[in-house]
């Protein structure tokens, strides 16, 4: 071996990552469902539906059930059905194209909108990141009956973080089934939950799928804001568009791709049915019962009952006729005192699955988002030492100031809205690229789905502006916090706008501009490095201009002997 073949061979070890041993898929013709099939192409779905059973959609689920009992089921069923359609089209343009959604963005659009896209983006991460420090630190926090106090379990989660980054190291599959394992602890803990609360399932099912809210006020109304918020992700599109990218999918034949986006499909489905049911467990269990009971109310449990709880913990709910306190930490003290000690860190380490599986998902789609908007490549370690200290160092300044667990449940309100606030950056962009012609091909989207699709932008945009407007107004309502608010908001809306004039080009509702300042705002998009190898379209290499035929996430070079290469060296 040449000196320059081992160089070849130290940086492609150097770059190895979760996309690079990729699952073979079963050759043979396909069926209406081919099990094998289906199993190869099983566990991207299972990575992204952790986005959906996060520490912070936890607290959301059981803020909902303390707040409208059962009623506001039916929303957490639309919010996963939703979902599900969005993450379709995420899977589906990484299958197609050959490109993660943030690869797709380096082409598509100018480098200030793309610079800024990567910037939502990561704000949208860091939030999440926060929160599954949250709620990693008060699981930890209630398993050692305040023994680890919060801010010793928030720098906790650095290590743990670290200690599941080499986890891919032993290949795809064993990482797949690793955060499997999680979500079947939280089934577990959380359905144990369910059992000794046994709320009235007739009435759990009705409200799953009867579309009303009946008697409820503007807190019910925001609480079913806040739903949606808690379970759509921006950033899961980025990461499900590259995981995805684990399947080897001979894209030079049509009906792989085809097979491909439909097993993806269907194991998108499962996964989310099992989120949904996790979520419904938790919204079921504080429906029944904490909704319509006060601080008092609890509190007089914890003393009654014969429940073997630490004697710190009887005094946490205030003696007073105010509405339960319902967060993640006090929602762990309410069953504790209920069904007694056990029940407490049962939930607690479903908590703690919640927030370790989170925690890595949340690190690849940082990867995956600054490998395709900048395309800049850094070590994980690296990468995860930068996400985490940006989400650590505020929450350990929360933690000492407010001295107190309340507080720092408390942020959870504040980042579900930092993260409804970002949708837009996600959603627009996946739309334009997986309704563009010249990216897609025949699988772009068609015109009833386009249809479909900005309906439920626009519903998605008005929840956003209603829920902040009520955010602001009822944690900022002074004459500074509206300024600050109007301003903030005009800059958004104009890059909403600005998002979603070039989704409607893509669209092909409206022209692309080709001169003047329209044409220099909105100048065409990269096409030629999107290729499509089962019609023989090849794209070009943006180092030598020379023609490639791109496969998952290697080129072969035109005339050059099919000699594969690594496009990061």
């Amino acid at each position: 071996m040449s000196v320059s073949e081992v160089a070849v061979e130290v940086k492609k070890a150097k770059h190895k990552d979760i996309l690079d041993n990729k699952v073979i898929v079963p050759d043979g013709s396909d069926s209406f469902l081919n099990l094998k099939k289906l199993w190869a192409f099983t566990g991207p779905g299972f990575l992204m539906s952790i986005a959906y059973l996060d520490p912070g959609n936890i607290e959301s689920d059981l803020q909902s059930g303390s707040n409208a009992g059962f009623r506001l089921i039916w929303v957490l069923l639309v919010g996963h059905v939703l979902g599900l359609f969005l993450q379709r089209l995420s899977a589906r343009l990484g299958v197609v194209s050959g490109k993660h959604a943030a690869e797709c963005a380096y082409s598509y659009y100018p480098k200030v909108p793309r610079l800024f896209l990567w910037i939502m983006v990561e704000i949208a991460i860091i939030g999440s990141d926060m929160q599954e420090v949250i709620g990693t630190a008060i699981a930890l926090y209630l398993l050692s009956d305040k023994a680890i106090p919060l801010w010793a379990g928030v720098l906790i989660t650095i290590l743990d973080t670290f200690t599941f980054l080499f986890l891919d190291k032993y290949g795809i599959r064993k990482f797949e089934f690793f955060f499997c394992f999680l979500i079947s602890v939280m089934a577990v803990t959380f359905g144990y939950e369910f059992v000794k609360s046994a709320p009235p399932a007739v009435d759990v099912v009705k409200d799953s799928v009867y579309p009303w809210c009946s008697d409820c006020d503007i807190d019910q109304v925001l609480q079913a804001v806040s739903i949606i918020g808690a379970v759509i992700m921006p950033h899961n599109f980025y990461l499900h568009s590259a995981l995805v990218k684990s399947r080897q999918v001979d894209r030079s034949k049509k009906e792989r791709v085809v097979e491909a986006n439909k097993y993806f499909f269907i194991e998108s489905g499962i996964a989310l049915v099992c989120s949904f049911f996790i979520n419904l467990l938790v919204v079921s269990v504080f429906g029944n019962g904490l909704y319509g009971k006060t601080n008092a109310d609890v509190r007089q449990s914890c003393h009654v009952n014969d429940n073997h709880m630490p004697s710190f913990y009887l005094d946490v709910f205030d003696n007073n006729t105010d509405d339960a306190t319902s967060d993640i930490y006090h929602g762990g003290i309410f069953l504790g005192c209920t069904f007694g000690a056990a029940a407490l860190y049962i939930w607690a380490i479903g908590i703690l699955a919640a927030g370790q599986s989170s925690t890595m998902t949340g690190t690849y789609a940082g990867q995956f988002a600054m490998e395709g908007f900048v395309q800049i490549r850094i070590s994980r370690w690296k990468r995860i030492l930068i996400t985490r200290s940006l989400a650590i160092l505020p929450t350990i300044f929360v933690t000492i100031v407010s001295q107190g667990v309340d507080h720092i449940s408390g942020l959870n309100d504040l980042l579900n809205c930092i993260q409804m606030f970002q949708l837009p950056f996600a959603i627009l962009p996946v739309l334009a690229f997986t309704a563009s012609h010249h990216i897609m091909r025949e699988f772009a989207m068609s015109k009833g789905e386009k249809i479909f699709y900005i309906v439920a932008s626009i519903v998605i945009l008005a929840i956003n502006y209603f829920f902040l407007v009520e955010y602001i107004y009822e944690n900022y309502d002074t004459s500074i916090g509206w300024a600050v608010f109007a301003i903030i908001m005009v800059v958004y809306t104009l890059l909403v706008i600005y998002l979603a004039y070039y989704t409607l080009i893509s669209m092909g509702f409206v022209e692309q501009p080709s001169k003047g300042k329209m044409g220099r705002l909105f100048p065409v998009p990269d096409y030629d490095a999107f290729d499509a190898p089962w019609l023989g379209i090849v794209a070009e290499d943006p180092e030598t201009g020379s023609e490639t035929s791109e496969g998952d996430d290697y080129s072969v070079r035109k005339g050059a002997d099919n000699e594969s290469y690594d496009p990061y060296l």
